[in-house]
């Protein structure tokens, strides 16, 4: 049976705006404009029939979570393993500001296989995240069109994962607020990764990206 696997990373949120760094901090919630780009990809989802709407518990997720099971028989099911990367000491920090002058966070971003004691490294969220859409693809009632609404470090692990990547390569990867990235699951065929990172509003059609672009260059 061939299986479509919607990786779906949550609407924008404050910390997002500020570039500060959630990790696995609770209470962090979408912002007016989250709302509405949750709402937007849950309207364009709208004519697929999800068979599951599996979430990381992290308020950002299971707030976007809710505008996808909106008309649909389907109830949030809560996985912790697709929760964000564990940023332990970093968690909370601006991510500018690190970069101009934390060197262990600069030697993490070159590197995120390896971290400090109290940071995931980026197999380590991998691991986790593959073993947690294996664990639910085994049960019959998820179905053949699963969503897994998580954050985007893990959706990036993942579509490595499928693509065949090894881990420090993700980080190359860009996941947009409120995105779905699609990966198809045969019995015998390789896995196919159909989109990556596809919104009904991408973020390279915003205003501010295009007036951005036109500074840079």
């Amino acid at each position: 049976m061939k299986r479509l696997l919607f990786f779906i990373r949550h609407g924008q949120t404050t910390w997002n705006v500020e570039h500060r760094l959630p990790g696995q901090f609770p209470g962090i919630e979408l912002t007016d404009t989250g709302q509405e780009q949750a709402k937007r990809l849950a309207q364009a989802l709208s004519v697929l029939p999800l068979s599951a709407i599996i979430s990381s518990p992290s308020d950002r997720a299971t707030e976007t979570a809710r505008y996808l099971v909106e008309g649909r028989s389907l109830s949030i099911q809560l996985e912790p393993d697709l929760m964000d990367i564990e940023l332990g000491h970093w968690s909370g920090q601006d991510r500018d500001e690190l970069s101009k002058s934390d060197s262990v966070w600069k030697a993490f971003l070159r590197n995120p296989l390896v971290a400090p004691e109290d940071v995931e490294t980026f197999p380590q969220v991998e691991q986790r995240a593959v073993a947690a859409v294996e664990r639910w693809l085994k049960k019959e009632s998820t179905g053949a069109y699963p969503a897994f609404v998580t954050h985007a470090d893990v959706i990036k692990l993942l579509i490595a994962h499928y693509l065949g990547l090894e881990a420090r390569r993700a980080r190359s990867l860009i996941i947009d607020n409120a995105s779905v990235s699609i990966v198809e699951l045969g019995a015998e065929d390789q896995p196919r990764v159909l989109t990556v990172s596809w919104s009904p509003q991408p973020g390279w059609l915003q205003p501010s990206f295009l007036l951005q672009m036109r500074t840079e260059h």
